[in-house]
């Protein structure tokens, strides 16, 4: 190990709207939930991560809990700066004697505008960082997977994440076209929360609507090995009194509909702008899917079903986008395509 990689500290993040990923010295050493709790009156974070989604729902008027990241992107920046200062200082909680300059190669949606790609730069460089390389989530996600990327091989990827959804071709390193939609994760457990308020009288909260997307949610009314009903436990519309029902996957797989539809439809615009050769590649390679999203149980069949073609769900596909990012940042100097400027 040379001196300068000594002082150097190189790190790879997935900033996710609902979780982010920091990679260091090829693990995962920081897994959290992207949200931060914060005292009103003095501005101070309270909480990051875990313990700031434990209090999400659940604040008094002192205490406010902030999601940074919306649609993939930064909505509050002071927030989220606060909070890639906090992760990183989780990595090592040992004290160190000297601060080593960061290298942090940063993951970004494909659709993102310039002045969205400068907030996550100020971000991280106000949070430390000295080098900042930015990569694009499908790219990233394509290198987690194991896809060859430099390869003259078309691949299409899909990354289900929690703010957007990332569908793009890929081939010689570069991505070929692409269709990034604000539709993802977030909409799904929204159509959740109402679904339970129109169909069951019954006001549930963000997190139990998380976690019944986790327990029984699903793309289609039909599975081959299907999730136990799940009891939830909300506020009566009509009474005010806590109550609690239960909720099958199918219900769920009818809440979702609309919204796994437009991802349906963005699937296949992103195909119809595919080139002709490609086509010929997907059409052998078939679809990989990875992101959170891509965990909902039967999607990869209700996609395959729409587009007749194989669909591959990802190994850890929560880690896929995390994993791609972290490579890339050992191989700086080998993809071109991570964005410097």
């Amino acid at each position: 190990m040379g001196l300068f990689n000594f002082f150097t500290q190189e790190i790879a993040i997935d900033l996710g709207t609902a979780n982010t990923l920091i990679i260091w010295n090829d693990k995962v050493v920081v897994d959290e939930p992207s949200i931060v709790a914060k005292d009103i009156q003095t501005g101070k974070i309270v909480a990051i991560g875990k313990k700031a989604q434990q209090m999400h729902g659940k604040t008094h008027r002192l205490i406010e809990t902030v999601r940074p990241l919306k649609d993939g992107v930064i909505a509050d920046f002071q927030s989220a700066e606060q909070m890639i200062r906090g992760m990183i200082k989780m990595i090592n909680p040992g004290r160190r004697l000297f601060n080593p300059s960061l290298r942090m190669v940063i993951c970004i949606p494909s659709g993102i505008t310039e002045v969205e790609k400068r907030a996550v730069r100020d971000s991280a460089e106000h949070a430390g960082a000295k080098e900042v390389y930015l990569i694009h989530e499908p790219m990233a996600a394509a290198i987690g997977i194991g896809i060859d990327v430099e390869e003259p091989m078309g691949n299409m990827i899909i990354d289900i994440g929690g703010g957007t959804s990332e569908i793009a071709v890929i081939a010689l390193g570069g991505i070929v076209c692409d269709k990034s939609i604000r539709i993802a994760g977030d909409d799904f457990t929204n159509d959740i929360e109402e679904y339970m308020r129109r169909q069951h009288n019954m006001l549930v909260g963000e997190r139990t609507a998380e976690q019944i997307k986790i327990e029984v949610g699903a793309a289609i009314p039909e599975l081959d090995n299907p999730p136990e009903d799940y009891a939830v436990r909300g506020r009566d519309l009509v009474t005010g009194i806590p109550k609690e029902i239960v909720v099958t996957y199918s219900e769920i797989s009818y809440a979702l509909d609309k919204t796994i539809a437009k991802i349906e439809e963005a699937i296949l615009s992103a195909l119809e702008l595919t080139p002709p050769e490609l086509s010929a590649d997907i059409y052998k390679t078939g679809i990989y899917l990875a992101g959170g999203g891509s965990m909902l149980r039967g999607l990869d069949k209700r996609i395959s079903a729409k587009t007749k073609l194989p669909v591959w769900i990802a190994e850890d596909p929560l880690r896929a986008v995390a994993r791609g990012t972290s490579i890339a940042l050992k191989n700086i100097n080998k993809y071109q395509f991570l964005i410097r400027d």
